[in-house]
């Protein structure tokens, strides 16, 4: 048995102190995805997002709302209350805030207290998403809200899903940024053997991450060579992975054959939308959006890939669990060791880490000023 010697360990741990892990600040000055916008109505939905308890509701005109979940008055869950009308009354002792979290009425009282409300947050509503923004709010800037136009255009065929995952979205952004990992952890649904040995070409700026891998030739996984009719191994498979923000990553796959003449084959698209919001450090909600460019209205097929795919998210939302159970219990001989597949979830993390430095440096000074 041959281990690190103490000064590869000592480089390791050092290197790893830059980047970020499951204990990293949040970064809150971020837009974030809270609820697909089906999942709004008129029923009071409590959820954590980013280590706050957050309650969402539409009013009656369908505009959606987030305010914290909690009333001033002795902290009791507004998302136990009654909504009444626009207006979301206490059923502790009976405080009534209107949709802009201000306190209207308090029934105990004949005037009511002014200035005295809870806070609200931004929310924005793009296609199938509900973005949230609970950092600064005047730096709520909607022009860096990561839209994925694909889930709305009908030039793509879209099916949807969502896992209360257990694990931290540090890991799961590392998850996607390497995905050698398709030939071990996804072996019976996605994987083959030969993708994780597969050339491929980085991207690498600031705040975004992008590896393109080039499968050629190759023989499709089942749910692929079915889908697009590919078989035997002329298959082409070019797999672009995209960290977009803190809360988004998109794969893309085009599949081809390589014994088609390039001028007459065509080219299978498909996106999918990887949308991780933390809920709290270990663990977050993971909403996937999944689309396909071809074979439009062929609702079998839909359901077919969604099923093989959800599959595969299945063995990812196990596997981080897994992994989560052991960084909870590291101790003082852990390490972790880096190689050159690791280079643009080593730049992710790092710029995380970062980020989350500058943001809390940036808080602090606003408390004390």
């Amino acid at each position: 048995m041959t281990l690190p010697s103490d000064n590869i360990i000592t480089s390791s741990r050092k290197a790893t102190s830059l980047m970020a892990d499951r204990d990293t600040p949040f970064l809150f000055d971020e837009w974030y995805v809270a609820a697909f916008a089906t999942d709004v109505g008129r029923e009071l939905l409590p959820r954590t997002l980013l280590g706050k308890r957050v309650l969402m509701y539409r009013t009656q005109a369908g505009k959606p709302v987030a305010m914290d979940d909690r009333c001033v008055h002795r902290s009791y869950p507004l998302s136990r209350s009654t909504l009444d009308g626009d207006t979301i009354v206490c059923n502790y002792h009976g405080f009534r805030y209107d949709d802009n979290g201000e306190l209207i009425e308090v029934p105990s009282q004949k005037a009511c207290p002014r200035g005295i409300g809870i806070r609200t947050y931004p929310l924005v509503e793009k296609g199938p998403l509900l973005w949230i923004w609970m950092g600064d709010p005047a730096q709520a800037d909607e022009s860096r809200l990561p839209d994925q136009p694909w889930t709305q255009d009908p030039a793509w065929e879209c099916t949807s899903g969502y896992f209360q995952h257990p694990g931290n979205y540090v890991s799961m952004h590392e998850n996607l940024l390497d995905l050698t990992h398709l030939s071990f952890l996804h072996a019976n649904t996605i994987g083959t053997p030969d993708y994780a040995a597969a050339p491929f070409e980085l991207d690498l700026k600031d705040g975004y991450y992008k590896l393109v891998r080039s499968v050629v030739p190759t023989t499709l996984a089942p749910v692929w060579a079915k889908s697009t009719g590919i078989q035997g191994p002329s298959a082409a498979r070019i797999a672009t992975s995209e960290f977009l923000s803190p809360g988004l990553h998109r794969v893309s796959v085009s599949f081809y054959d390589t014994a088609v003449p390039e001028d007459s084959r065509p080219v299978y698209r498909i996106h999918t939308a990887h949308i991780l919001t933390p809920e709290t450090r270990n663990t977050m909600h993971y909403h996937i959006i999944h689309g396909r460019d071809f074979d439009l209205g062929n609702e079998a097929l839909g359901q077919f890939m969604h099923e093989g795919l959800f599959a595969a998210f299945q063995e990812d939302v196990e596997g981080l669990g897994a992994l989560e159970d052991v960084l909870g219990d590291q101790d003082e001989h852990h390490y972790e060791i880096s190689v050159a597949s690791d280079a643009p979830a080593v730049a992710m993390r790092i710029y995380l880490k970062r980020r989350a430095t500058q943001e809390a440096a940036a808080s602090q000074s606003r408390q004390v000023a």
